[in-house]
């Protein structure tokens, strides 16, 4: 699981920051998951190492622009592309009327290829590997954050073991390799979880944008390996944070720590932190870490991939060099 940020600037693009999207890549097997879709994230992933013939799904949190606008685009250069599978669209129930209105005003043929999914509060979509979720959060118009969770995997079914305690190869070791307990012909009984190495935690990801702080959130993230937040604004303009419900640095590192995240990933930055005015990004991101140490900020192209449950995490030195040029 890598994500790559497309987009991090909150309302407006930038000179160094396109307004929200975020890229969940999914390596095993070769699909894109979109979250948010600001205009201008179809150009963004030209110059990424991703590829929009792999978008499988696509998250919208809610319907302000800055999160919407690059949609219609992006679904009609994947249509000329000819990917031929089907695009799959979740997001509030207004959703839907814009995505057909927008096609029946623009005269783009969308009924074969794009499926759209109204999201409520709990499961959103499930498969043999993944669980997304989603929970309400508090902003000005209906907007959910998303929980992405990769189930467990099984342990190492040790071969060895099994061949040295005369096991037959054969359809019985897919058995025990599932922890099932099975009888030989001979009449030995075999506890398939002896064979096998501890299982591997699943990894999950949360995405929380456009909101206030909220319990939702906290909910949300609850043990998850990593945050996404939005931190429209530095601790000091926390009035327009609560007239605007968007959250400071402060509100997303206090979700943070509630919630018990391995690390978090700040987003959705105001314009007015630029370099050339008295509070930058550097202020907001020492706000957060005086609570929430574990915390980064994001930046357009910035890669991460969730390490393994083995023992390790990423550590902050381990983000890519910054692009842009707003000091982040």
């Amino acid at each position: 699981m890598e994500i790559t940020f497309l987009g991090t600037s909150s309302g407006v693009p930038t000179r160094s920051r396109n307004v929200s999207s975020i890229a969940l890549r999914l390596p095993q097997r070769a699909e894109v998951w979109l979250f948010d879709c600001g205009e201008g994230t179809q150009h963004q992933f030209l110059r990424s190492d991703l590829k929009t013939s792999q978008i499988r799904r696509i998250f919208i949190t809610h319907m302000h622009g800055d999160h919407i606008y690059g949609l219609m685009g992006l679904i009609a250069s994947i249509g000329l592309a000819g990917t031929g599978h089907t695009l799959d669209i979740y997001g509030p129930s207004a959703l839907a009327d814009y995505i057909k209105t927008s096609a029946r005003c623009s005269h783009l043929d969308i009924a074969r290829r794009v499926k759209i999914h109204r999201v409520e509060t709990g499961l959103v979509y499930e498969d043999a590997e993944f669980t997304v979720k989603a929970q309400k959060l508090e902003h000005r118009v209906t907007a959910h954050g998303y929980r992405v969770t990769e189930k467990d995997k099984p342990g190492r079914f040790d071969v060895e073991q099994a061949q040295a305690l005369g096991i037959p190869p054969g359809p019985i070791y897919g058995e025990l390799k599932q922890g099932k307990t099975i009888t030989l012909d001979n009449g030995r009984i075999i506890n398939g979880q002896t064979l096998c190495s501890e299982p591997e935690k699943g990894r999950s990801v949360v995405y929380c944008t456009d909101t206030v702080f909220c319990d939702g959130s906290v909910e949300l993230a609850r043990g998850a390996d990593v945050l996404i937040h939005e931190a429209t604004f530095a601790h000091q303009d926390a009035q327009f944070a609560f007239e605007r419900l968007h959250s400071t640095s402060t509100m997303a590192a206090q979700v943070a720590l509630l919630a018990g995240v391995q690390e978090l990933i700040m987003t959705h930055f105001s314009p007015r932190y630029n370099p050339a005015n008295e509070l930058t990004l550097k202020d907001l991101l020492a706000e957060a870490r005086a609570i929430f140490p574990n915390t980064r900020l994001a930046h357009d192209f910035f890669c991460y991939a969730l390490p393994r449950h083995r023992g390790g995490l990423n550590k902050p030195s381990d983000a890519l060099p910054h692009l842009g040029t707003d000091g982040a």
